[in-house]
């Protein structure tokens, strides 16, 4: 799963949601769920996620909404698996250069024969 987010350091967690077509209270019970993710709150409880845990939460996404872990095997994977983020790196490439083919494969299907 692409995620198109901006380089930023903070992301607040309507952009978090979005990225990941998801409601933001998926991610706030998600935080609740998983130790890995500590978003920076202000005074006002605003959260905002760093890179590393938008990167936490592709893991967890990956792992719940892709491969149909339960919450508690999401959990255990994450502690055991420590292949799990080059995994979701390669799937990531792997996406592109599919799209990247299919692209190839379009232009090449409308030229006149």
């Amino acid at each position: 799963m692409k995620i198109n987010l901006p380089d930023k350091l903070y992301y607040s967690i309507g952009e978090v949601a979005k990225a990941f077509d998801v409601n933001t209270s998926l991610i706030r019970y998600w935080e609740q769920e998983f130790p890995i993710i500590k978003p920076k709150k202000n005074k006002k409880g605003n959260r905002y996620f760093t890179p590393e845990d938008i990167k936490n939460l592709q893991m967890i996404y990956h792992l719940v909404k892709e491969k149909g872990y339960t919450l508690d095997g999401a959990r255990v994977a994450l502690t055991t698996n420590s292949k799990i983020s080059e995994t979701i790196t390669i799937i990531d490439r792997l996406e592109f250069v599919k799209a990247e083919l299919l692209k190839l494969k379009e232009s090449l299907g409308d030229s006149p024969e």
